[in-house]
């Protein structure tokens, strides 16, 4: 497995439950959690997909 997609999947685990931290906080709803996840994953795919270039 390619090392740089483990770090990805880290900083995922990571990202969640910073983002649950702050959901909590700002008490944001289910589809607000949902969207900026979406987002996220998004980005970190296009972050991985610049690796092969």
């Amino acid at each position: 497995m390619d090392s740089g997609l483990i770090l990805l999947i880290f900083l995922a685990f990571l990202f969640a439950w910073g983002l649950n931290r702050v959901r909590r906080a700002f008490r944001l709803g289910p589809v607000a959690y949902a969207g900026v996840m979406v987002v996220f994953v998004i980005a970190m795919l296009a972050v991985w997909g610049q690796s092969f270039r």
